[in-house]
């Protein structure tokens, strides 16, 4: 039997969990990237028939979308996103560049939604996640997930790939409506000393406020570098987990793997 987080601890286990470094600016949260996340905002309970990621693939018009230009000093080569929880042991391919039967998994984001610098990806949940509230039974799938977005770009001849996880809990109510296989899409959920994000995120938080990060790029009929401008963007709405004005920090001393650590070794 795997091990699961009792319900009356999940409050206090995802208070934790928000302990983790973000940069957020606008309700916008900057990554070790290109991409910017403008929802969801981390410890959002999700639900309904699809969990929908809205990420900013320009950096804020730093970068052009593509086609980039041979031998383009950066570009994003892809990004992919997983759902994935060291409490219920499921990882689950939200896309990897390769749709999937009925779009169980999706397609390359950068190719969706044609000349926009924000990417809806929009996945319906697998059939192991239906259901309301949260957790009642040590064998159930519902929980508290990371949304694991992994970066594989090159930004001023720099090629990097970089791992960027968001806390959510997946415990409002998810219908059933035909929902892929659960089975069908997870895949071994690698350690932390495996995934070494630490290592892999060395480039930083890039392009927040402040960041005086100049981005070197060519696109077609380019005949020199230049810095990247990227196409327009559509208004931020609520939808897009755009908060109130400003920039802050989130941060604290307790991480979110260390704190699921510690469950962990209490419930065994």
């Amino acid at each position: 039997m795997k091990p699961q987080l009792p319900a009356f601890l999940l409050p206090l286990f995802f208070s934790r969990a928000l302990a983790a470094d973000f940069t957020i600016a606008n309700g916008q949260i900057f990554t070790p990237g290109f991409a910017v996340l403008d929802a969801p905002q981390p410890g959002t309970p999700l639900g309904g028939d699809t969990i929908e990621v809205a990420l900013d693939v320009s950096a804020n018009g730093k970068l052009n979308l593509p086609p980039y230009g041979d031998g383009s000093p950066s570009k994003i080569y892809n990004i992919t996103i997983f759902l994935s929880s060291y409490t219920t042991g499921r990882n689950f391919t939200i896309t990897n560049g390769t749709a999937s039967a009925n779009n169980a998994s999706l397609g390359d984001i950068m190719l969706s939604e044609s000349g926009s610098t924000v990417k809806h990806v929009k996945w319906q949940w697998p059939d192991c996640l239906v259901g309301d509230g949260q957790p009642t039974t040590s064998d159930s799938d519902r929980g508290i997930y990371n949304i694991s977005i992994r970066q594989n770009f090159r930004l001023n001849n720099e090629d990097h790939y970089t791992i960027f996880d968001v806390p959510i809990s997946v415990t409002n109510s998810i219908p059933s409506n035909g929902n892929p296989s659960c089975d069908s899409l997870d895949n071994p959920l690698l350690t932390e000393d495996q995934i070494d994000a630490a290592a892999a995120n060395t480039v930083g938080v890039l392009f927040a406020p402040g960041d005086a990060t100049q981005v070197e790029a060519t696109y077609p009929d380019s005949s020199d570098d230049e810095e990247g401008l990227g196409g327009s963007k559509p208004e931020a709405t609520a939808g897009d987990g755009l908060g109130g004005a400003g920039s802050s920090s989130v941060s604290g001393a307790v991480c979110w793997m260390a704190g699921l650590a510690v469950f962990l070794v209490l419930l065994t």
